[in-house]
């Protein structure tokens, strides 16, 4: 299959040689796009680039039906609708780390420019005026910074800020107090910062939560002679609020590189020489455009491909070391699901999963999701993501259970699934031996030892002689070659019921297997496939 890549913003050119160097992968630019062309031509695509201009809202996404995958070439993702994504099963993925630096340093840069009012002082010496007295500065030295907002800027903002001998506070509901100790900066209260900040600065996305965060009331709460840099998202500030408190001194001076309106048509802040602005370049550097350019590259061919993505926005974000880890369990889960499912021939109403030994100390929802995407996929056919797989299974009244023990027998991890339905249960379990090693080893009560790849045919049946042979014959009259074969009991002693387990190079066809399970001594048989 070829996928088609839409870029409506330009990004640089070493992520788009990194699509186009992929044989399945066709890359159209097309810049410029108002909303109704972007719907009239989205149709065609499996994935889209853009940065900050494209607006991909409800309507464009509705009209991509094949889309799969929307790459933002950079961190805010306030001008994509993700939840109507999410609706559509579609991965959202943006570039966080790209142009961490970029954004820091420009921070930086902004606050210093305020400070020591270059930009005016600029202007004035071509002017061909001296004026000395008019731009006195202030230092940094022995102030206190007060950052909203400690993820990757604002993290690094703080060490640099540091570095240059300020005073740091810090105010993030969703950092640990362990995280901020570990990066050295007192973490407080909203207000405690806004009270106690010579200096401050936003680092935030742009939610509901965080629309006007800081407002008139906040600028009350202000030291007189505060000083603000905003280069995170406009509207996190109220800028009418903001120019008000600038005329009124309480707020010495602002540094914005973002609007609420872009470009900022008409705005007062302009007319104010307390106020130093940039139009949105601080993630504009030569290194920062390349690093997202290649990062968003990447995960769109991986999102595209069916491979786990690092950067999704609309999927729980996960540590390095965590996702490592996981990724051969994500492959068992999706497998184990799909075999699971196949042995269910009613509703469902339950999916258990339990995580056992070193399994049970890590994130493990990216396993979870792949399980429920392994039986969506069963039940529904492809199409089924990460994304979209819990919100599927819940929508149909599937409870999802997750538990774990660090208590297991004879194998360092386990991964169990349980399927529970109308007077059904069915219950796998698996393991992994390494990242290119898992195996189903468990199927009920039967010990089985079944690489989940490729085509396989499970069978109960009377554990008696001539049974086996008499399903070798049948495969061997049908040009069915046996790869693998394993054969389990309950108990290891001969009679009873056992199970067989075949791997074959070759898919069965339905009479083959409706003449399987015709032979004697045979209980039933199934097919499943588990690509590759």
């Amino acid at each position: 299959m070829v996928y088609r890549v839409l870029i409506s913003d330009n990004i640089s050119e070493e992520g788009v040689k990194l699509l186009r160097r992929e044989k399945d992968i066709k890359v159209d630019i097309k810049t410029g796009l108002s909303e109704e062309e972007l719907i009239e031509t989205l149709g065609d695509y499996h994935g889209l680039i853009v940065r900050s201009q494209t607006k991909v809202t409800r309507k464009v996404i509705e009209s991509g039906v094949n889309l799969r995958v929307i790459g933002r070439a950079g961190v805010g993702v306030d001008n994509i609708d993700v939840e109507a994504a999410t609706e559509r099963g579609i991965v959202v993925v943006n570039a966080p780390e790209g142009n961490t630096v970029s954004a820091a340093e420009h921070t930086i840069a902004m606050l210093l420019s305020l400070l020591r009012k270059i930009p005016s002082a600029n202007e004035s010496l071509k002017r061909g005026e001296w004026d000395r007295k008019r731009f006195m500065g202030v230092e940094f030295r022995g102030k206190t910074l007060g950052i909203i907002g400690l993820g990757r800027i604002g993290s690094l903002v703080a060490s640099k800020a540091m570095g240059l001998e300020m005073k740091v506070l810090a105010y993030d509901p969703f950092i640990t107090k362990e995280r901020a100790r570990e990066l050295g900066v007192p973490l407080t209260s909203l207000q405690e910062v806004i009270m106690k900040s010579d200096f401050l600065t936003v680092h935030t996305p742009l939610t509901k939560n965080t629309y006007h965060l800081i407002d008139e009331e906040k600028f009350s709460m202000m030291r007189r002679g505060v000083y603000i840099v905003n280069c995170a998202r406009g509207g996190v500030i109220d800028e009418k609020a903001l120019y008000e408190a600038i005329k009124s001194g309480k707020v010495a001076g602002a540094a914005l590189d973002v609007f609420e309106e872009e470009p900022p048509r008409n705005s007062p802040l302009l007319e104010l020489e307390e106020v130093v602005v940039t139009p949105h370049i601080a993630a504009s550097t030569v290194e920062a455009q390349k690093s997202v350019g290649v990062i968003i590259a990447e995960e769109v061919i991986s999102a595209l491909k069916g491979l786990p993505v690092r950067n999704a926005v609309n999927l729980p974000s996960i540590k390095a070391e965590d996702y490592e880890f996981i990724r051969p369990f994500m492959f068992l889960g999706e497998k184990m699901g799909r075999l699971v499912a196949s042995l269910v021939d009613s509703e469902i109403n339950e999916v258990n999963v339990k995580y056992y030994g070193t399994l049970s100390g890590r994130d493990t929802e990216y396993v979870t999701r792949s399980v429920l995407k392994g039986i969506m996929e069963h039940i529904l056919g492809s199409g089924i993501n990460l994304v979209s797989a819990p919100m599927i299974a819940e929508s149909r009244g599937i409870k999802i259970v997750e538990s774990s023990t660090s208590e297991t027998d004879n194998y360092t991890n386990l991964l169990e699934v349980v399927l529970r339905g109308k007077n059904v249960e069915r219950k796998v379990l698996g393991t992994s031996f390494g990242k290119q090693d898992v195996r189903v080893i468990k199927i009920g009560d039967y010990n089985v030892d079944l690489i989940p790849k490729g085509h396989v045919i499970i069978s109960l049946h009377e554990d008696r002689p001539g049974v086996i042979g008499r399903v070798g014959t049948l495969l061997g009259q049908n040009n069915i070659n046996i790869a693998r074969m394993h054969v389990g009991r309950i108990v290891d002693e001969p009679g009873g019921i056992a199970i067989m387990v075949l791997s074959i190079d070759n898919p069965p066809s339905e009479e083959v297997i409706s003449s399987m399970e015709k032979l004697e001594g045979i209980i039933n048989a199934i097919h499943i496939y588990f690509g590759g």
